[in-house]
């Protein structure tokens, strides 16, 4: 057995509701492995939230809006009008103690933007950068949701499909490993949506900042 987040649209005080959840793990690497664990997953959850709409947001997703709305594949767009993966635009706004941003890693691939070893050997991250915004670090997730929900709002298609569910997950994603998980990010902007706070949360990071975190 183990347990994993999933996260929840609300329309409460929190903006977003993460409820942990046991369900039954498959070992292996394989991506079908990895989609018995979803499946698991989501069958633990349904069991307490039936009238909840769920939706795996990775790239081992069996459905193609989860994998289109992974970081490695949603992109955002610069004012260059350039198509950025989200993940590489994570990576290369990191601004270390010891080197960064590095800036090299807006052309490489997703994976190899997570993997590069100067992310692991530049000391604690000192503030994220995108474009002529600096980003404090805290909350931990502050910069990691804004890029994402304005990557996901310049995807007017993939916005109006997410708001069809009510709950999010990404296996891949570990809170005893990692802060920052699309699926969270995902339940923020569908909260967002329905409580029709989008538009003003993303008139400046400031503004978003008030939203999203004033509770």
């Amino acid at each position: 057995m183990a347990v994993r987040p999933v996260f929840v649209a609300s329309l409460e005080r929190r903006i977003c509701v993460c409820e942990n959840t046991e369900f039954e793990f498959f070992s292996g690497f394989s991506d079908k492995q990895k989609q018995r664990c979803i499946q698991s997953l989501h069958q633990a959850f349904a069991e307490k939230n039936a009238e909840k709409k769920i939706l795996e947001i990775s790239s081992k997703s069996e459905t193609e809006l989860g994998v289109k709305l992974s970081a490695f594949h949603l992109t955002i767009r610069t004012k260059a009008g350039k198509e950025v993966p989200v993940e590489c635009v994570f990576q290369a706004g990191k601004e270390f103690e010891e080197g960064g941003p590095y800036t090299d890693l807006l052309d490489v691939s997703p994976k190899a933007a997570k993997r590069d070893e100067r992310l692991k050997n530049s000391g604690r991250i000192r503030a994220f950068h995108f474009e002529d915004l600096t980003f404090a670090t805290e909350p931990k997730t502050y910069f990691y949701h804004w890029l994402y929900i304005n990557a996901l709002h310049m995807h007017s298609d993939l916005a109006e499909q997410v708001l069809c569910y009510d709950a999010f997950t990404d296996i891949e994603f570990n809170p005893k490993k990692s802060i920052n998980c699309q699926a969270e990010a995902a339940a923020v902007y569908v909260s967002l949506r329905r409580r029709r706070l989008l538009q003003e949360a993303l008139k400046s990071k400031e503004a978003f900042l008030d939203m999203v975190y004033s509770d």
